[in-house]
């Protein structure tokens, strides 16, 4: 789940007296009638980070007849793990957001019916990770990496860190604040960026050095970012103490877009070296009962139309090579050169056994 996209609808929806951000389609948490072959409606489940724009949903409706009903489930785990349980008899006719720390599990137990969207010629090679198969159509990237306060550390005169390395520096003791890996996706991702930099057998050794430099370990990212981060509105309204937190390379976007008044500097930064390279999927549902439906929806979500709107509605980036990015994203948002990537096999056989080894560690 972006969990920088739950952040934006939370200050948003506050902002505007609302308690959910719907677009032009039905969004609500439970299914309804009205869907099958020859239907006007195509039902699009998802993780609770699923947002668009009204003008783009209405687009889709304009140019294809079918109507999107979105159908909320929790986090990517929580969706994920629903729709294992109703294989062959799916909620829905797409599935959006299976990441590829999860994208194993959704391939094994054979959820998605293997289409080829239209326009897959414009997506990014690095993210089409099911090759020819066309199980799933990638749909955009994010970055989890290490944010940081930067009137913290310009006030002190101290360089913010840049790398993994850089954390377990002396300088930055109890500073740190990250999500549980066994419960939190950017925690999950974070931990995976570390085997990535050190290894099977040296991630175990990194986070003992860093547990001794002072790491702080919180359920989740609301609770890390919002309330214990200094660098974030929230965090400076609860006067928080840990200037470095781990969340995504969007986020100092998202806190120039929110702030009253507008700054002209983003008040936090990103250490490029600490990122780890999520890549979110769709895929139509094996069973589906609005096949036509499902398949157009998967074309539009990765034409330039969509691709363009996801940036200022979910905080991620497009993978359609021909989408631009905003100004908010090009001039506030991290430029982040080569993530730290692990293969969705390796993570499919290893990451229950890392995630235990991590919490013997870390949270024991």
């Amino acid at each position: 789940m972006n969990t920088t996209t739950q952040y934006a609808a939370t200050v948003l929806a506050a902002a505007l007296g609302v308690t959910a951000l719907a677009g032009c389609g039905d969004t609500d948490g439970k299914a309804s009638g009205g869907t099958g072959a020859g239907s006007t409606t195509v039902t699009l489940v998802s993780h609770d980070s699923f947002n668009a724009s009204d003008a783009v949903l209405k687009a889709f409706t304009e140019e294809t007849g079918y109507k999107v009903k979105v159908l909320k489930s929790g986090d990517a785990g929580a969706a994920l793990n629903q729709e294992i349980l109703t294989k062959g008899s799916p909620r829905g006719d797409v599935f959006f957001g299976v990441d590829n720390t999860l994208l194993s599990r959704a391939l094994d137990n054979g959820l998605f019916t293997p289409y080829e969207a239209k326009g897959l010629d414009r997506v990014a090679a690095d993210t089409r990770l099911d090759g020819d198969k066309h199980r799933v159509t990638p749909v955009d990237t994010g970055d989890i990496c290490v944010n940081y306060d930067k009137k913290y550390f310009a006030d002190r005169k101290l360089d913010p860190p840049n790398t993994f390395d850089d954390l377990l520096k002396p300088a930055y003791k109890n500073l740190l604040v990250t999500e549980n890996a066994a419960t939190s996706s950017p925690g999950l991702g974070f931990l995976l960026g570390t085997v990535a930099a050190h290894g099977e057998t040296g991630y175990q050794d990194y986070w003992k050095k860093l547990k001794n430099n002072g790491v702080k370990v919180v359920d989740g990212w609301e609770q890390a970012y919002n309330e214990e981060f200094s660098g974030s509105a929230g965090g400076r309204k609860a006067k928080a103490d840990r200037p470095l937190v781990v969340s995504y390379a969007s986020s100092p976007p998202v806190e120039v877009l929110y702030a009253e008044p507008r700054p002209t500097e983003a008040p936090t930064g990103v250490a490029t070296g600490t990122c780890f390279r999520q890549i979110e999927f769709a895929g139509l549902l094996d069973g589906a009962k609005n096949e036509a439906g499902g398949k157009a929806l998967l074309d539009f979500l990765i034409s330039k139309r969509f691709q363009e709107d996801m940036p200022l509605t979910m905080f991620v980036n497009p993978v359609a090579a021909d989408a631009k990015l905003p100004e908010l994203f090009t001039k506030f948002g991290a430029q982040v050169g080569k993530p730290a990537t692990v293969p969705p096999q390796k993570i499919a056989k290893n990451r229950e056994q890392w995630v235990r080894s991590w919490s013997s560690l870390v949270v024991k």
